[in-house]
């Protein structure tokens, strides 16, 4: 994995994470939008938040930087079969699939 990707991940995702651990408003309106409660709304950027901290603590332990990554494609790729499943139009799922595309780059 490379140090930029690894840091570039973290910029979007830690800001995205703690934004829902402390449910701003927007990402409360985006919970109430999915059909998810504010509560696992916070699980998720927990997640977000874990995957960060994975992320850059495996710039010095390779597996635990690659698990950090496969795990936070994964929740993009969730994430993007949630906006579709609750109707959103196509383009909303496109952030959520290009994270999944630069995270998978991250594995390798």
């Amino acid at each position: 994995m490379t140090t930029v990707l690894a840091i570039v991940l973290s910029l979007v995702f830690l800001p995205l994470g703690l934004a829902k651990i402390a449910a701003a408003p927007v990402m409360r309106q985006a919970a109430a939008h999915l059909g998810m409660s504010t509560g696992l709304y916070r699980v998720v950027g927990a997640t977000e938040v874990a995957g960060v901290a994975g992320l850059l603590l495996g710039l010095t332990w390779t597996p635990l930087g690659l698990a950090a990554a496969t795990g936070l494609a994964l929740l993009m790729a969730a994430a993007a079969v949630v906006h579709l499943r609750h109707g959103d139009p196509p383009v909303r799922a496109v952030p959520a699939l290009i994270a999944v595309t630069h995270a998978a780059a991250a594995i390798g």
